[in-house]
């Protein structure tokens, strides 16, 4: 038997306003998030293997932009490595360990790049 739903908290979460006034606002708009120069960003390449069956990954942290930006950069280092991967959460995960490769090219695009890790 399905449990009842009893409150507002079993609805998901939803709030409903009575005020005439209100206006709804739109949270990750891009123009509201800080786009910085390549060379002003300083991102980090870190290697991880934890969570994923023992395959190795590069993962790129401290992108500061839209998140469309994070996916081209995401999409462009993919390419050039002939990798897979993925962008979620604020960071461009590389399948293999190829840190040193990655570095080169993001350094080539202008950004600051540290290696993080072993």
């Amino acid at each position: 038997m399905a449990k009842k739903k009893l409150g507002l908290e079993d609805l998901g979460g939803f709030v409903f306003s009575t005020n005439d006034d209100f206006e709804e606002s739109v949270f990750g708009d891009s123009e509201d998030q800080e786009d910085l120069k390549p060379e002003d960003q300083n991102l980090e390449a870190h290697f991880s293997n934890k969570g994923r069956g023992g395959k190795t990954v590069t993962i790129i942290k401290g992108f500061t932009g839209p998140e469309e930006e994070l996916i081209l950069l995401g999409k462009m280092l993919k390419k050039k490595c002939g990798v897979g991967g993925s962008t979620k959460d604020g960071e461009i995960i590389i399948q293999g360990d190829d840190r040193e490769k990655i570095m080169q090219i993001l350094k080539k695009e202008g950004y600051n790049v540290k290696r993080v890790g072993g």
